[in-house]
């Protein structure tokens, strides 16, 4: 014999469960919402001086045409981070940055299937030095802080032209570590 369910009592049951999942979703969505009232986008570091001026790029390395595309790829990353204004002279500016290129190396990563002698790649190292003086005290925040950027470079087409290839990823990724060693936390 089959009994069937009251109605009543479903209804109620029914009805209970619908305010029960009300109440859940709501205490879960006002947990959510107050968890994430405090959240803030970036680093969460803030930098020690609003303004920076950028001294063309010296380099002591066998590199010259890395000079103007290196110092052009610091200005965009500082630029593109905006954290810190960019200024034109070292006068206005509440801090200095300086880098100067150290060295330039290339050390064979893959040799040709069909002579050992023969480079197919190399990986390419440019290494800076940087120096970021608080202007106001006349005090460095760090100095000489080592930079390195390293890079793939087949030579397929020639070496010379793979490196000239390369020379503006390898000043975009030490813009990238300049940026980083100036304005996330030391």
């Amino acid at each position: 014999m089959f009994i069937s369910p009251d109605p009543a009592l479903s209804f109620r049951q029914l009805s209970t469960l619908r305010n029960l999942s009300l109440c859940l979703g709501l205490l879960v969505g006002l947990l959510g919402v107050s968890g994430c009232s405090s959240y803030r986008l970036g680093t969460g570091s803030e930098p020690k001086f609003a303004t920076l001026y950028i001294s063309p790029v010296v380099s002591e390395a066998l590199l010259p045409q890395a000079r103007p595309l290196v110092t052009g790829a610091l200005r965009e990353a500082f630029i593109k981070d905006g954290r810190v204004t960019l200024v034109d002279s070292s006068a206005e500016a509440d801090a200095v940055l300086e880098v100067s290129l150290a060295r330039y190396d290339r050390a064979i990563a893959v040799a040709r299937p069909e002579d050992t002698g023969l480079a197919r790649r190399f990986d390419v190292t440019l290494e800076a030095r940087a120096t970021l003086t608080d202007n106001r005290t006349k005090t460095a925040y760090f100095t000489r802080r080592q930079l390195d950027a390293k890079r793939g470079v087949f030579t397929d087409s020639g070496l010379v032209p793979s490196e000239y290839q390369a020379l503006p990823l390898l000043a975009e990724q030490l813009a990238n570590e300049a940026v980083h060693a100036v304005l996330d936390t030391w």
